[in-house]
């Protein structure tokens, strides 16, 4: 089925009805479970949709296989071709193995090994894995180019009936499982196609339940769609929440959401990583950033859903360890227990000393040190990393600085200083 940018799509429900039992082949209909952390902390009903224990550790699983086994033998004869950095390869590369059919996958060369490991042994023998370029547009337009020239079908990570109608399956199943009405569903939102589904099918069949999407603050692409009401592309994302980071999402899917998405939310990174962390630490779940999205969303949301029945989709799991300690930092500067200063030091014996036993109060911790000497200045920088316990203790810090005449300069808001250091 090839949609024109002319055409308007949206999904039948007959059509979600098929990709489910396609896709049960491949997938497992996944739990939809209490959790009674957040329920006790939100003073709400939530249950989280548990598409971390797919085979492929996340969702992307259903619109691949729907789409590509429902390509002709010819077309699967000749090949498959896609892009991606993560997830939708893996879910692309599984489907080729699961199907017989050779396809071949463009990475950008800044992919984490551990994707690229995992994308290659779910493909096997069946996929070439391809690094080119250092975003995913660059491995985009290779994989376009391929697919144009070799005749091959390209498979789209989420702007594609197919696609949409697979990741659809999601809602389906939610229904099927939640004994009680849902007052909200919360649905993270990348290109768009988990949104579109999820979405139509819900709308359908639970009209009274809102559905909001959540996309990150540093690549709010769909809220800045509805905002202007036409898709346009970013100029500019943070790419930190690397599944759910799109410059511009689907053609068809933002039409389709404008329909069934009661609200879009933006949320902080730095919220994301303190998600993740409380995940981990108090369920044992491990959330990779977008994977995070829709849980953080509480939060902001927590006047709207006191008391009220939510399912949040934890869209995936596939969280490199290497980034626990970005997470980590990323989380203290959101809570506001970690500060970057610079600090002109006297070039005096005992300076340090002073500084440590009369500035710091017990508790605070010295995390990060750079000291550059000069020995033709009265005065040394130094660039120091301060943790404290609480984030009122941040006054009192500076406060007692400013009375032992130590002249610093507070880097947390100076962005263009602040980016050299975190």
């Amino acid at each position: 089925m090839t949609i024109t940018k002319t055409e308007y799509y949206y999904p039948k429900m007959a059509d979600i009805v098929k990709a489910g039992r396609t896709v049960q082949e491949v997938v497992e209909s996944t739990p939809v479970l209490k959790n009674m952390n957040l329920s006790v902390k939100y003073d709400a009903n939530i249950r989280l949709k548990r598409e971390d224990l797919q085979m492929v550790r996340s969702y992307k699983i259903r619109g691949a296989y729907n789409k590509i086994a429902g390509l002709s033998k010819e077309q699967l004869q000749k090949g498959i071709v896609c892009a991606s950095a993560g997830n939708h390869a893996q879910g692309v590369a599984y489907s080729c193995k699961k199907l017989g059919c050779s396809g071949v996958i463009y990475m950008p060369e800044t992919t984490p090994r551990q994707k690229i490991k995992q994308v290659k042994m779910f493909g096997g023998e069946y996929v070439e894995v391809i690094l080119t370029g250092d975003t995913f547009d660059d491995a985009s337009n290779k994989a376009l180019a391929d697919a144009e020239e070799h005749g091959k079908t390209f498979i789209h990570p989420f702007d594609d009936p197919k696609i949409i109608e697979g990741q659809g399956t999601i809602g389906l199943e939610i229904l099927q499982d939640c004994p009680d009405p849902i007052d909200y569903i919360i649905v993270p939102i990348g290109g768009g196609g988990l949104a579109s589904g999820l979405g139509a099918w819900i709308k359908e069949f639970s009209p009274q339940t809102k559905i909001i999407g959540v996309e990150p603050e540093g690549a709010p692409s769909m809220k800045t769609a509805f905002e202007k009401k036409e898709n346009v592309s970013l100029e500019s994302i943070d790419r930190f929440v690397d599944g759910a980071a799109v410059q511009k999402v689907g053609d068809l899917t933002w039409r389709i959401c404008e329909k069934v998405l009661d609200d879009v939310v933006v949320i902080p990174e730095g919220l994301i990583c303190s998600t993740i962390l409380s995940l981990y630490n108090e369920d044992a779940i491990v959330a990779e950033p977008a994977g995070a999205l829709s849980i953080a969303a509480l939060e902001l949301i927590s006047d709207q859903i006191k008391g009220k029945n939510v399912v949040c989709i934890l869209s995936g799991s596939n969280n490199d360890i290497t980034r626990m300690e970005e997470i980590k930092e990323r989380s203290l500067l959101y809570e506001g227990l970690k500060h970057y200063f610079i600090v002109r030091f006297p070039q005096r014996s005992g300076a340090l000393k002073e500084f440590v036993n009369d500035v710091l109060d017990q508790g605070d911790d010295i995390t990060h040190f750079e000291y550059y000497k000069k020995h033709s200045r009265e005065k040394g920088p130094a660039v120091i990393g301060i943790e404290v316990r609480q984030p009122e203790d941040l006054k009192r810090l500076q406060e007692r600085m400013a009375e032992r005449n130590f002249v610093f300069e507070y880097l947390n808001d100076k962005t263009d200083l602040f980016q050299f250091i975190v």
